[in-house]
């Protein structure tokens, strides 16, 4: 059992290594080599449904898109265009195929707490083409005891939302279903910037030369 557990350190030791080893060319904001995108990023292409479906296609690599308010003209204005997305829980340094976590410190963070991000992207119409502003939020799960704990599992639990029963006695779930994310259970952590220029980066790339 002893040798096992040495084993596993030893291939988590290595994983974290390898993403440690990466974190440079993750972000050139962060590591100071090539030239970091903007945020909001500009890009000259005056097609609006090609910068949209370009946007769109690139957040739906890493988050569920739960809205989209498309740019559309109001009269002679052309509005501004908004993403939403649900909250997605972070991948860790055993899941390197998913990409919402960047390689380095931010996978070993949702490897080691429960983490989670969303994104709000806006396309905004200006001179000569259109800003793209990408905005992604981290939270940390808040719980008030270690996961698999059972000792006072048969008392009050404070760390989730107030369920009132209904007329007939029961609990009544789906009044809560709906909470806007951030809401109960969460604790903000501020923004991801280098899931933040990863994403813009990839859009400029998709852009570039349109």
């Amino acid at each position: 059992m002893l040798r096992i557990s040495w084993m596993a350190y030893a291939v988590v030791s290595c994983l974290i290594l390898a993403g440690c080893g990466r974190l440079g060319r993750t972000s050139p904001s962060v590591s100071g080599a090539g030239t970091a995108a903007g945020n909001p990023l500009f890009v000259a292409v005056e097609d609006r449904e090609i910068v949209w479906n370009q946007v769109v296609d690139e957040v739906d690599n890493y988050f569920q898109i739960e809205r989209e308010e498309r740019v559309r003209f109001a009269g002679n204005v052309l509005t501004e265009g908004a993403i939403t997305t649900y909250p997605r829980v972070g991948s860790s340094i055993l899941e390197p195929w998913h990409r919402d976590s960047a390689a380095g410190y931010e996978k070993l963070l949702s490897t080691l707490q429960t983490i989670r991000r969303r994104a709000v992207v806006r396309v905004i119409p200006t001179n000569g083409g259109y800003l793209v502003d990408v905005a992604v939020f981290k939270e940390l799960e808040d719980r008030i005891e270690s996961e698999g704990v059972a000792a006072g599992a048969a008392t009050l639990r404070y760390d989730d939302s107030l369920v009132r029963p209904d007329a007939k006695g029961e609990r009544n779930e789906d009044a809560f279903e709906n909470l806007p994310p951030g809401t109960l259970g969460w604790i903000p952590l501020g923004r991801d910037p280098l899931l933040e220029q990863r994403i813009l980066n990839n859009i400029a790339g998709r852009l570039h030369g349109l």
